[in-house]
């Protein structure tokens, strides 16, 4: 068999390696031989096209790079990549309409891999309006056109940003640091904007890293307040995804679903978003 190229072997040893498991576990995964998982990473072997779409998956790759790695082992890309306002994405277009739908007054958005805005729901662009003013209307504008038009860690950093307005930055930015690290071990296009959001912490609080735990219980899930004009804003947020999508644009999609975390915060929605 032909040996694999150094592209191909570099994505596989790394992909591996950020998933933390060894040669052994994942050759007993895809029930091959150690010694054929060494030299398919060293690049002395390739693997099949079917073998290496297991490897890919077992390792939870990106859809973009299982692409690049098929096609670094000279097979064809497994996986389309369409706009999201694509007629042939039409269906899942109309999903993510009727979650932002079925979660008002509550914000909603839907963003993509490079944390772009591509949909808000009413609440999301009031909740926007109030506390940045002068992202507003960008962020509205960006509506339905199947692009991001602002980016959200823009948003967080910039000088009267949605980060400035955040009274408990010093708990809810190191946690938030720490899950935009790990996605940028899978999108390394987010490292300059992981770094900047980095260095906004620092000029900030002065740490990147969570206090120690009080002695006394946390709260069951993290929440993030918001200083704004009808008092403090107390938020938690969930994340849902398409379920083993097949096109790269949909697995790049996240719904966030934020939730009123306070009763004062329920009834400033329920008064103010249409």
């Amino acid at each position: 068999m032909p040996d694999s190229s150094p592209a191909l072997s570099d994505t596989l040893q790394r992909a591996r390696k950020a998933r933390r498991i060894s040669q052994l576990e994942l050759a007993l995964q895809l029930g091959v031989s150690q010694r054929h998982v060494s030299f398919v990473e060293s690049g002395r072997a390739r693997p099949s096209r079917e073998l290496l779409l297991a490897w890919l998956q077992s390792l939870e790759t990106p859809l973009a790079l299982s692409n690049a790695a098929l096609l670094a082992a000279g097979y064809a890309p497994a996986y389309s990549e369409a706009r999201l306002d694509d007629p042939a994405l039409a269906e899942a277009q109309h999903a993510l309409e009727r979650l932002l739908d079925a979660h008002e007054p509550a914000p909603a958005l839907v963003l993509d891999a490079d944390w772009n805005v591509l949909r808000m729901n009413r609440g999301a662009l009031w909740l926007a309006a109030t506390l940045m003013p002068a992202a507003a209307a960008a962020l509205g504008q960006g509506q339905g056109q199947g692009q991001g038009q602002v980016n959200m860690l823009d948003l967080l950093t910039r000088p009267d940003g949605l980060a400035s307005r955040v009274t408990n930055l010093d708990d809810v930015g190191p946690r938030f640091l720490a899950l935009l690290r790990h996605d940028a071990t899978a999108h390394p296009a987010l490292l300059p904007r992981v770094a900047a959001y980095e260095a906004y912490l620092v000029s900030r609080i002065g740490k990147t890293r969570p206090a120690v735990p009080p002695p006394r219980p946390r709260a069951p899930v993290l929440t993030t307040r918001f200083t704004s004009p009808h008092g403090e804003l107390a938020f938690f947020s969930m994340f849902s995804t398409f379920g083993t999508p097949n096109d790269i644009t949909l697995a790049s999609l996240r719904v966030e679903h934020m939730f009123a975390a306070d009763d004062a915060t329920r009834a400033v929605l329920k008064a103010h978003v249409a």
